[in-house]
């Protein structure tokens, strides 16, 4: 079934799309000429989609950006941000004098799209691509949990059509029945490099969209009237839908239409001036996008929380889900996984508030998207997979912390402690890889009540945080009312004596705890630190360790590269000079299967190897 639109609007409404396409199109050129970078051609061709989308279908109130009874437009394709913020001038969300300063140092008009308090009219940051249809599905889902008529409209690049976030969004997107959500494809053939791999087979991207659910219509990208129709045709269309536009890269300017070779270039002043003569000019045009539906939409917040409370031996990831399921009284908490809730237990979510779960099946990349989008609009979101896999979304954790996203994620199945799985399930890079997320939180708590604790805590933290959590059972460290602070650790055992400190977290603290013991036995007094906040990490408590005690022992199951003790070392040098010795112990081989026990004491992790490498050390 082919969906070709054409239809005929009021001259004077074509004439305006036209006029106003023309603008953007001059305006992306005079603000990328104007910083000697960017890409104009990439705006251009999506100029006519977004001139008929913001005066006919996109509803919102401009001075009110974040007003969640707006329609929202994500640009995926961030690089055709001269295109953004042509179209915000237009609308009066900015001036032509912010518009010239498109990627100067300082300026909220950067090279790509970023929220920012100077720049309200951006929701998610953009430009790492397969990014925008994620993001748009879960601000789709968050409207449908509140019962807000809103759209969402993603303008998505052809090249980026290969991300297999893509098509992960695709799938998840019927699924889930979001009728709200609609995708414009900037089909204009050529890449970054050359043509794209359809060129211009909108068929080709129509049929496959269909096959996964969704309504799909071609249509000439630069003929206005047929635009319009096309986007009233995916309006009505009772499910999600795909606007597949034939476009030329450069339209409207003859040595740019089409032509190889301009992708990422800004035109010379020269070249500029030709090619504003061609599009008829400047201008100056203002106009009003159509308002929001009129109505109250009141958004719930808050609750009584019921923090769980444990008094006997509890898997971590089992307390983590046991305690969303506490935060199901919170009214804006929404909770996504990967296919594997009966791993990381956020089925216990799922059973008593199953509106609020969002299953995203194996599409770990889609679920951090989804994640990014429902946060921007007001809902406090947590994913949850196998730490391993997380690996495959950190692109999107990456960009959620430029977008100044609110995340809460947690990997179970850390380290080689999951045993005869193997390393394919093992999480040995997670806390490498989370600490290095700007302004992340990183958590790693051993018992089921710091566990309890800590999971309320991330429910209020800003940016990304992370929490780490073991498959076995471990036993009760900590009674139900000790409090856990982020940046804190505790102290499990000290005495005046103490010749070492070792320092663990998680499932190594008890080995820790062990080792101290057998210690014990040979004279050797061990103090033990439950370093549970890794990122950020209690430097105070460690320098003091280090200085009453000269030796610091660092325990861990994960690859040495990025873990705990690194961060027990950075912290320790943020602190002064180290007046004494660190060692990492750390999994430094590939595992294999094995028992966790038998893994452990293989790694050198173990309480037994513990003890060996401290009596070594202190000779």
């Amino acid at each position: 079934m082919q969906n070709d639109v054409r239809a005929s609007e009021p001259a004077t409404s074509r004439d305006e799309w036209r006029e106003l396409a023309a603008q953007l199109a001059v305006d992306s050129i005079r603000s990328s000429t104007a910083a000697g970078s960017g890409h104009p051609t990439s705006s251009l061709s999506a100029a006519h989609l977004v001139a008929v989308l913001y005066t006919a279908h996109l509803r919102t109130h401009v001075s009110d950006p974040k007003n969640l009874a707006n329609d929202r437009f994500v640009l995926s394709k961030g690089h055709a941000s001269p295109l953004m913020y042509a179209t915000l001038k237009a609308i009066g969300a900015i001036d032509d004098e912010q518009l010239m300063t498109f990627r100067r140092f300082g300026s909220p008009v950067q090279g790509h799209p970023v929220p920012l308090p100077d720049m309200p009219w951006i929701d998610v940051a953009t430009g790492s691509l397969g990014q925008g249809l994620p993001i748009g599905l879960g601000m789709a889902l968050a409207m449908k949990l509140d019962r807000i008529p809103a759209r969402v409209w993603v303008m998505l690049g052809d090249s980026e059509s290969t991300e297999g976030s893509v098509w992960e969004a695709f799938e998840n997107a019927s699924f889930h029945g979001v009728d709200n959500l609609i995708a414009i494809l900037d089909m204009n053939r050529l890449g970054q490099r050359g043509p794209t791999m359809l060129e211009w087979q909108g068929d080709v991207y129509a049929e496959r969209v269909r096959a996964f659910g969704w309504y799909a219509v071609t249509v000439d990208g630069h003929d206005v009237e047929a635009i319009d129709a096309a986007y009233r045709d995916a309006e009505s269309a009772g499910r999600p839908a795909l606007v597949v536009a034939k476009t030329q890269k450069g339209h409207g300017v003859s040595f740019l239409e089409d032509k190889d070779g301009w992708h990422g270039k800004a035109l010379s002043s020269e070249e500029a001036e030709r090619a504003i003569a061609e599009l008829g000019g400047v201008r100056d045009l203002h106009v009003t996008p159509p308002k929001p539906e009129a109505g109250a939409w009141p958004v719930e917040r808050g609750g009584a929380v019921t923090v769980p409370t444990y008094e006997g031996e509890i898997a971590t990831r089992k307390a983590f889900g046991e305690t969303l399921a506490a935060l199901a009284a919170r009214p804006e908490v929404v909770v996504l996984d990967g296919e594997v809730s009966n791993s990381t237990h956020t089925e216990d979510f799922q059973k008593v508030a199953p509106e609020r779960f969002v299953e995203s099946y194996i599409a770990e990349q889609a679920m951090v998207g989804m994640a990014v989008g429902l946060q921007s609009l007001g809902k406090t979101a947590f994913a949850a997979t196998f730490g391993a896999f997380f690996t495959r979304a950190y692109d999107f954790v990456r960009m959620a912390a430029i977008s100044r996203a609110d995340l809460r994620l947690s990997g179970s199945h850390a380290g080689v402690s999951i045993g005869e799985d193997g390393p394919s399930q093992m999480a040995l890079e997670d806390l490498a890889m989370m600490r290095a997320v700007h302004g992340s939180t990183v958590l790693y708590p051993a018992d089921g009540n710091s566990t309890a604790k800590l999971v309320v805590a991330m429910a209020d933290l800003p940016g990304i945080s992370y929490l780490r959590t073991t498959r076995e059972k471990t036993p009760k460290l900590y009674d139900a009312d000790v409090e856990f602070q982020v940046g804190g650790s505790v102290v499990v055992r000290s005495s005046a004596d103490d010749r070492v400190t070792l320092v663990g977290a998680g499932v190594t603290v008890f080995e820790s705890m062990k080792a101290a013991d057998a210690l014990a036995n040979d004279g050797i007094s061990a103090r033990v630190i439950d370093a549970f906040s890794i990122k950020p990490i209690d430097a105070g408590t460690l320098h003091t360790a280090l200085a009453q005690t000269g030796l610091v022992v660092t325990v861990e199951d994960h690859w040495p590269e990025g873990g705990l003790g690194e961060a027990v070392l950075g912290a320790l040098a943020s602190e002064g000079e180290i007046a004494g010795r660190v060692h990492v112990i750390a999994v430094r081989d590939m595992p294999g299967s094995g028992k966790p026990e038998e893994m452990r004491e293989w790694a050198g992790i173990s309480a037994s190897k513990i003890a060996e490498t401290v009596r070594s050390l202190l000779g």
